[in-house]
């Protein structure tokens, strides 16, 4: 467990962390998929409130855990404490393989569709754009964090330009005179469901608050307030941003766009502010796919580290400080991700699928790692503690299992490939770690 220290972070610090690690490209990329799974344009604003409030009780929960058991590894650590060392590993396999490399593959996706636009590249552009982009930019993760890190630093302010800029765009101009029908859906539930999980990844990054409990000032007054704060700032920004969608598009249009931003430009401002905006968000996806390939890397290294039969994915390059082997093994795995996205109708929607089951099981056992500390861990310092506990971390769990079922049902191919990857990692459960490595409490099977 890393060591305490007094936290610098104001709560304005805190919720402007929270508004910038929050807001990304997906809010240009996942509204569509978010309409085809609504009836009406109020069920469309009414997922998108939904969201902002479950992302809300999720980020409370992770941050009592952030709080009481600080450590680099968040939620490979939690569980770890909570399951024991080898659903740890479990998790770090499923993180690897499926949850990072799927959301990396997503992301090339809608640089993909927004690159196309200026520059295409054939019939199969889009495809050809998001490998190249993961190819390039695991090439300068590789060559060292330094550089990395330059490229981020530049590329990090635009995409609250972006998504302002759309909603401006949007509420400012006036909607189609007459919208176009919409179709009759089936599903229920179930479609709802889909159309969750497919907003709650456009709020992705809340759970990054894990870490927010530490560098704060007073997280015990402070954790609350900048939580609140910054999700309604979020909520009220997204709801802004998909008001202004409808208005300019309709429900159904709006369902049948696979470039959201860079259409509702060419219809409020003409060709070259869509070609603008398409540079811009291409900017922004690209700061957010090497964010994620620069932390995604070190979920291999951290399973080279720990299981003895993986231990070639641990080999550090200390000139670069990069773990070189980790970030390769990320990047075949997603081409070939992209590859498979590449045969179905919607990239990110295959995408989309292979990761969420996996990817809500996890998060529900988080969630549920909350409530079994409490009961292992009773005098761990708690700066931080979820109100009406255990009320809204079952909520949350509850919520996450439903998010589970609704993308295993409905997710089609994607879902059982995803789910067959977290299986063949099931050997890892079997391996014994070697005695330098060792839980640091909690249960240990």
């Amino acid at each position: 467990m890393r060591s305490r220290h007094s936290g610098d972070l104001s709560v304005i610090d805190g919720v402007a962390v929270l508004v910038g690690v929050v807001v990304g490209v997906g809010i240009f990329g996942f509204p569509p998929l978010v309409a085809q799974h609504a009836d009406s344009g109020t069920l469309y604003i009414a997922l998108w409130l939904a969201g902002g409030a479950l992302m809300l009780v999720g980020a409370l929960c992770y941050a009592e855990l952030g709080a009481s058991f600080p450590d680099e590894g968040g939620e490979y650590h939690y569980l770890r404490l909570a399951w024991g060392r080898r659903f740890g590993l479990m998790f770090a396999w499923a993180r690897g393989t499926v949850i990072q490399t799927g959301a990396i593959a997503a992301v090339a996706f809608i640089y993909g569709d927004y690159a196309q636009r200026l520059m295409p590249l054939g019939d199969h552009g889009g495809t050809l754009h998001a490998l190249l982009s993961v190819a390039l930019l695991t090439t300068l993760n590789v060559c060292g964090t330094r550089e990395s890190n330059r490229v981020q630093i530049a590329l990090s302010s635009l995409t609250l330009v972006a998504v302002i800029g759309v909603m401006l765009a949007g509420l400012l101009s006036s909607g189609p005179s007459s919208p176009a029908a919409i179709e009759p859906r089936e599903g229920g539930l179930g479609m709802l469901g889909m159309g969750m999980v497919f907003v709650l990844l456009t709020y992705g990054g809340w759970n990054e608050t894990a870490y927010l409990s530490g560098e704060l000032r007073n997280p015990a007054r402070n954790m609350g307030r900048v939580l609140l704060l910054g999700t309604l700032l979020v909520t009220t920004l997204y709801l802004l941003t998909n008001l202004a969608l409808l208005q300019i598009f309709g429900l159904q249009a709006l369902s049948q766009s696979d470039a959201v931003g860079a259409d509702l430009m060419e219809i409020v401002a003409g060709s070259w502010a869509a070609q603008g905006l398409s540079l811009l968000i291409c900017f922004t996806a690209l700061s957010t796919l090497n964010a994620t390939i620069l932390t995604g890397a070190r979920v291999y290294y951290a399973l080279g580290r720990d299981v003895p039969r993986l231990h070639r994915l641990a080999a550090w390059n200390e000139r670069g400080s990069t773990p070189v082997r980790a970030l390769l093994v990320q990047a075949a795995i997603t081409l070939l991700l992209i590859l498979f996205g590449a045969l179905s109708h919607s990239g990110v929607q295959a995408m989309v699928a292979y990761t969420a089951p996996v990817f809500w099981f996890f998060m529900c056992m988080t969630a549920l790692s909350l409530l079994r500390l409490r009961r292992l861990e009773p005098s761990a310092p708690r700066p931080f503690r979820v109100p009406w506990y255990p009320w809204l971390p079952l909520l949350f769990a509850s919520s996450c299992l439903g998010l589970f079922v609704s993308s295993t049902l409905y997710a089609g191919p994607g879902a059982l490939l995803g789910l067959l990857v977290l299986a063949f990692g099931l050997p890892l459960l079997l391996v014994r770690s070697p005695a330098a490595v060792s839980a640091t409490s909690g249960v240990e099977p």
